[in-house]
């Protein structure tokens, strides 16, 4: 495990969009800032893709992650939302790749497993077990933002990132681990 290292979290959306830094130093973990980032406002859905990726850049500008975490898409009911919160997410893993910073993905139950040992726990369960983790008194009732951070912490007890977990470096690897992606 890295003795001091920074971790961006990020919870893909399409309307909302959290996120969540921590920083590591040795088996220390602090929290940095979490948020979210409202795109409901916009009815484009191009413009808020720009906007996911210019707030991440700034996110990666600002704080100088060494690791980016990102939870993966899941199919629900709805195609469609599912393809918007693709593109979402492969935005914020673009600037992350502009970057240089690896890209972690991982399943929304591995992130949940992680954190509250049930991969089908609820976003409040979440939010609550980051509280004791993190050691705060409080945190934000935002759960996307809560999300995002627990990406973040997920990753942080990965010691050696491997299972349901994929790692890119650049874009050459992102292409040739993903051809299915490229057509």
């Amino acid at each position: 495990m890295n003795a001091e290292r920074i971790i961006l979290g990020i919870d893909p959306g399409t309307n909302i969009m959290g996120y969540g830094l921590i920083h590591q130093k040795g088996s220390a973990l602090d929290l940095v800032t979490l948020g979210v980032i409202q795109l409901n406002k916009y009815d484009n859905h191009a413009l808020k893709l720009k906007k996911i990726f210019e707030r991440t850049l700034s996110l990666i500008d600002e704080y100088n992650p060494d690791e980016l975490a990102i939870e993966a898409p899941f199919y629900g009911k709805n195609v469609q939302s599912m393809l918007k919160l693709g593109r979402a997410q492969g935005v914020a893993m673009a600037a992350g790749l502009y970057r240089s910073v690896p890209i972690y993905e991982y399943s929304p139950k591995k992130i949940k497993k992680s954190i509250t040992g049930s991969g089908s726990a609820s976003k409040e369960k979440v939010a609550a077990m980051l509280r004791s983790i993190l050691s705060l008194s409080d945190i934000t009732t935002q759960l996307d933002a809560t999300d995002g951070l627990a990406a973040a912490v997920c990753h942080y007890f990965q010691k050696n990132p491997g299972g349901d977990t994929k790692s890119y470096s650049g874009w050459k690897q992102f292409v040739s681990q993903n051809p299915e992606r490229t057509k």
